[in-house]
């Protein structure tokens, strides 16, 4: 432990009762706690009573390699999901109507689910989007409430006021197709604790030491779960920051880490504030900055690195101008500086910004990754081999069942789907045994008369799950990916589209592989359980880790650090967001989201903003962002290209000179582009074709109107007039 400084050692050796360890950004608080963890058992406690939990997969598997490397012992290390799923796999009999098998929807599933309910309801034609109730039901789940304890729900829309009615159809029939959906695995989790204490208690004196990372993104169910776990005990150890609560649109509740001393009696606050990660002008700006905000605990982040260069803050004409800039400093810091190209980040408030940087990159040969972007487990061709293996794995699985029977095209539509589904629940049958027993043509009550591409199709779907279902018993479930691929004719799916054939095969090919390395990294492999880590996957967990430059909204980066940071578009209604405003908490939220941003940065930041920029098809002048302001001024060089060129990048940024006003400088002509319309004193109107270094500087190379004649013009000479 000798790398660790006073404060981290006091958190370390803290043992017995409740802790609140308070880590800035880049503080070391995963080897806090992975140290934390090999201390608890050098000083006698078994490792199979320890329980350490946090958000990300990604997050939870780093965590469990570094306690690899301290202690050979094997810990419980997981999100909180996998664990609501690992309780429930354990003890969801306890509920009525369930059984351990259970299959976990994701959000294209329930919103199918939810669809479904909306026709029964006869709510297809009220213009009620599905998303609207998966909003609702999420955030009444996260709120810890069943449909029958929303008797006092105050509607405010036509779509609230069927909620309730909604919701109870819903669970009803997650119910009968034995799934959860993701707010189940915390949702059911307390209500299992509130309902059996017994079982609670079995999971009490299981997990006597319980360790929280990222505290502050808790939710009201996360939090309950927590403090049914350490009631007894009282020995919870959490690490979190407060000014880095930024995720209350998905349900975290800051005032969790706000009121923890208040919660749990007796605890100690531990306060790690040295940085590791950036330089001290980007910490005390960050500090200067987070300080404007009043829902926050006290502390001050510092870094023994050395001062580094300035925050740099450029001024752009327009988004395009925005774009133009970051692509050469890329290029910049890439060439000039050897900086890899995943070493640097273009943050934004919100996903629409990433077009204009796409397209600058692309131009110019700069591989990038948008992080965030559709995950590899969300391509259709992914989830299709997926639902034949669901429907296998629980054959009431009726939304991986619709999703399967009509590949290839057997005929069946939403109507005789529908019945088919009534049908089996009126006989008391699974979806597959049910059909399973028509195809059988047993007596069953079935009055949708079937055709015969039909029953031949419902025959051969049968058959193809009987056959995968015999593999699953009986070989690896690589073997069954493979062979679902195979029996279910896939490959020739996907050749009816020539153009993405070669790329959906390979990521058929992939997800073999994926199979592959699972069951043998995998203790105790079963198909359930490769099921359940591929649906408790998120979009971060994938992220491309290629040299490519990454583009992603500051929400996801969250835990990650790169030498070069660019922060764009902090303008106001844009960043802080048009929805904060006339919100205290909501502006408080925005300004912890641009103190995230900032921290992340290790060496180089840039804050960007347009004076006019393209938004809902029209353009806006654009104001600074206050958070621009609230940054003390001498942490803050404001800078220009050296000159527009179209190869900038080969020569250094040049600051503004000490005297130059910022007012001067946005007033000061700004560089035309190709396609621009200009008014030439002499020649007329006309429209730029190109432009290009000669030998006496930027030239345009312009079509003027007026003679019909291409001329070339001197940029530093010619006078133009943007139309």
């Amino acid at each position: 432990m000798q790398d660790l400084n006073s404060e981290q050692i006091r958190a370390v050796h803290s043992f017995e009762g409740p802790f609140l360890v308070l880590a800035g950004a880049g503080s070391g608080k995963t080897r806090v706690v992975t140290y934390r963890i090999s201390h608890l058992i050098e000083s006698g406690v078994p490792s199979s009573q320890i329980l350490a939990v946090t958000f990300t997969n990604k997050a939870a598997q780093e965590m469990k390699e570094r306690v690899n490397e301290l202690t050979p012992h094997a810990v419980l290390i997981c999100t909180f999901h996998s664990l609501g799923a690992r309780i429930l796999r354990e003890s969801i009999h306890a509920f009525p109507g369930y059984s351990r098998n259970f299959v976990i929807y994701d959000e294209d599933d329930v919103l199918k689910i939810i669809k479904g309910c909306m026709e029964s309801m006869h709510l297809t034609s009220q213009k009620i989007e599905a998303k609207t109730f998966k909003n609702l039901i999420s955030r009444t789940k996260n709120a810890l409430k069943s449909p029958l304890e929303i008797s006092d729900f105050e509607a405010e829309s036509t779509a609230e006021q069927h909620f309730p009615a909604l919701y109870a159809l819903y669970q009803q029939r997650m119910n009968e197709y034995n799934a959860l959906d993701f707010d189940d695995l915390l949702f059911l989790t307390v209500r299992l604790f509130r309902e059996h204490p017994e079982i609670l208690a079995m999971y009490q004196r299981r997990w006597k030491f319980l360790l929280i990372d990222e505290y502050q993104d808790t939710n009201e169910a996360q939090y309950a779960m927590v403090s049914h776990l350490v009631e007894k005990s009282h020995n919870l150890f959490v690490v979190g920051d407060p000014d880095q609560s930024i995720y209350s649109w998905r349900g975290a509740k800051i005032h969790n880490i706000l009121n923890f001393e208040r919660d749990f009696p007796g605890a100690q606050t531990i306060h790690l504030e040295q940085n590791y990660r950036s330089r001290s002008t980007i910490l005390e700006a960050a500090n200067a900055l987070i300080q404007h905000n009043e829902k926050r605990l006290e502390k001050s982040l510092w870094s023994d690195r050395g001062a580094g260069e300035k925050i740099k803050l450029f001024i752009a004409e327009t988004e395009r101008f925005e774009a133009n800039f970051i692509t050469e400093c890329i290029l910049h810091y890439h060439q000039n500086h050897r900086i890899p190209f995943n070493e640097m980040v273009v943050f934004y408030r919100t996903n629409f910004q990433s077009r204009v940087f796409e397209d600058r990159f692309l131009q110019n040969g700069i591989p990038y990754v948008i992080v965030g972007g559709l995950s590899f487990y969300q391509r259709k061709e992914i989830k299709d081999i997926l639902a034949f293996l669901r429907i296998v794995n629980e054959p009431s699985d009726y939304v991986s069942f619709v999703r399967t029977i009509n590949l290839p095209k057997r005929g069946f539509g939403d109507v005789s789907l529908e019945k088919i589904r009534l049908h089996a629940q009126q006989n008391r049958l699974s979806i597959l045994k049910f059909c399973q027993a028509l195809v059988a043509e047993h007596s069953l009550e079935f009055p949708l008369k079937l055709n015969q591409k039909q029953k031949e199709g419902l025959k051969e779907y049968v058959e193809v799950c009987l056959r995968l279902k015999e593999i699953a018993e009986n070989s690896s479930i690589q073997d069954l990916v493979e062979a679902a691929i195979k029996e279910s004719g896939y490959i020739g799916i996907l050749k009816e589209d020539v153009e993405t054939f070669q790329d959906r095969k390979a990521n058929l090919e992939e997800l073999i592989s994926k199979a592959r390395e699972w069951e043998e990294s995998s203790l105790e492999p079963s198909l359930s359980a490769f099921l359940e880590e591929l649906s408790l996957k998120s979009t971060l967990d994938d992220a491309d880790v290629q040299s490519r430059v990454n583009l992603m909204t500051i929400h996801n980066g969250k835990g990650l650090e790169f030498t070069v940071v660019f922060l764009v578009g902090l303008e106001e209604d844009l960043f802080p967001h048009a929805n904060a405003r006339g919100s205290f908490d909501a502006l408080e939220e925005e300004r912890r989201l641009c103190y995230v941003g900032m921290t992340r940065a290790k060496e180089y930041l840039y804050l960007t903003f347009a004076r006019n920029r393209n938004l809902w098809g029209t353009t806006r002048s654009q104001r600074a962002s206050r958070f621009i302001n609230e940054i003390p001024a001498e942490f803050i060089e404001k800078i220009r290209p050296h000159e527009r060129r179209d190869t900038f990048y080969s020569r250094p940024l040049e600051p503004l000179e000490e005297d130059e006003d910022i007012e001067e400088v946005l007033a000061e002509e700004v560089p035309l582009e190709p396609g621009d319309t200009i008014f030439h004193k002499d020649f007329g109107v006309g429209r730029i074709n190109k432009l290009y270094q000669s030998s006496v500087g930027l030239t345009y190379q312009i079509f003027f109107v007026k003679d019909n004649r291409e001329r070339s013009l001197v940029a530093k000479y010619a006078q133009l007039k943007k139309l």
